[in-house]
């Protein structure tokens, strides 16, 4: 107890205007109540059997903080959260070094995590070859504010991320969640299916997904895979920032048909695709998604899809798109309005360092990119982080160029590629 404010124990259990002296018994008691709760251990789990046994006495009411040693732990059945407050994290840091998985994308375990309860916090693990969602969100029992960090999903036979919902109760979806520095992927060249998707979520409100790389999503046959990050079916108010996404079907979109989301920021994201077959399609959509602000993305597409930015329906109304950096038209269907500003969409393979890795920093000062840009409120920074504006105006798209930045703006891509695997 080392670290427990003693001073705060004995301030808050001294007798008043130094009436009587407090004793060591009530000195005692002020340090245990303001200290205990802090000092407490994570539960330390090695097998199988041990994790399932602490979620389970956490379910009950135990302890809520469950640290996974290194190791791969095979379920035969998904983790059900169900009490508030429970985190389990890789007691390493690395989650490469801790693998929590199913039987395989055509096997018995549905789901690694059904979240069923607020306040749940996955960090440092891996979650994989399951028959459906690697973590499944319960929307529609008002599960708010989960945050999942530094987690890779791999090879889930749906969507990697779910947020479930209740059509029939809109006043009662998942809120507030937060997904940073994770990884989804396929390992393979596509997915096992056209219904699969990175994050997808329906009448959730004010989530953020940040600093994420989404890598394969794409379908082998039938139909279009569904979005890297979607949020649609009455969603709102939800910021999509500084993600990298590679060869997935489809980028961000929010809403769909009818089924729409309203506000909501997408800025700072760099979005490339190869000239593979399959079937790609737009890299930021928004359908009946009134008073979306998208702006200052890069996006790069060698497929045949025409469009980079597609605004659809005459819902879609009140739609701010500004600063984007592509090779493909930003374009208006069904209808759709939206205010346009200094977009450029001629954007060239050769304006980039790397764009086989996504890795679309600029690789030298084009003149209609660089400064040309416009100042918009609540835009400070870029793709990595670094502030905005470093010359005379805002530049166009995810990278704010610097002289001599190209080398360190590499490295820093190369690195964040190869911390979230292979």
């Amino acid at each position: 107890m080392a670290n427990c404010n003693t001073r705060e124990a004995f301030r808050v259990f001294r007798c008043p205007r130094g009436a009587c002296r407090p004793s060591v018994l009530w000195w005692m008691v002020g340090l245990l109540m303001i200290c205990g709760a802090s000092q407490a251990r994570a539960v330390s789990v090695t097998t199988t059997a041990e994790l399932v046994r602490a979620v389970a006495l956490a379910n009950a009411g135990g302890d809520n903080d469950i640290e996974v040693a290194d190791g791969v732990y095979t379920l035969s059945q998904a983790l059900w959260i169900g009490a508030d407050g429970i985190t389990v994290r890789g007691s390493s840091g690395n989650r490469d070094a801790v693998i929590i998985e199913g039987g395989g994308m055509y096997g018995s375990v549905p789901h690694g995590f059904e979240v069923a309860a607020s306040g749940f916090t996955l960090e440092n693990v891996t979650v994989r070859r399951v028959a459906n969602h690697g973590i499944q969100v319960h929307g529609e029992l008002d599960a708010d504010g989960p945050v999942i960090r530094n987690v890779r999903i791999q090879d889930t036979f749906e969507q990697m991320l779910k947020v479930s919902y209740d059509a029939d109760n809109p006043s009662v979806g998942s809120d507030n969640g937060l997904v940073e520095g994770c990884l989804f992927e396929y390992t393979n060249d596509y997915g096992p299916q056209w219904y699969i998707g990175g994050v997808d979520a329906h009448q959730a409100k004010g989530w953020i997904i940040r600093d994420n790389v989404f890598r394969r999503i794409r379908s082998p046959g039938g139909a279009v895979a569904e979005h890297a990050v979607h949020f649609w079916s009455d969603s709102q108010d939800t910021l999509v920032e500084r993600n990298l996404i590679v060869n997935c079907d489809r980028g961000i979109g929010f809403g769909l048909g009818d089924r729409g989301h309203l506000r909501g920021v997408i800025r700072n994201n760099m979005i490339y695709h190869d000239d593979s077959d399959g079937f790609g399609d737009v890299g930021i959509g928004l359908e009946s998604s009134p008073e979306t602000q998208v702006y200052n993305n890069t996006i790069f597409m060698e497929h045949d899809y025409a469009n980079a930015v597609e605004y659809r329906f005459t819902a879609t109304t009140g739609v701010f798109i500004a600063n984007n950096l592509t090779n493909r038209l930003i374009r208006e269907r069904n209808e759709a309005s939206a205010e346009l500003h200094n977009n450029v969409t001629e954007a060239e393979g050769a304006w980039f360092v790397n764009p086989a890795e996504g890795d679309l920093h600029l690789q030298t000062a084009v003149e209609s990119v660089v400064d040309q840009g416009i100042s918009i409120s609540g835009l400070t920074d870029d793709f990595d982080g670094e502030s905005r504006p470093r010359g005379a105006a805002m530049d166009v798209g995810a990278d704010e160029w610097a002289a001599g930045g190209v080398l360190a703006k590499r490295w820093f891509v190369s690195a964040l590629m190869g911390l979230l695997g292979d």
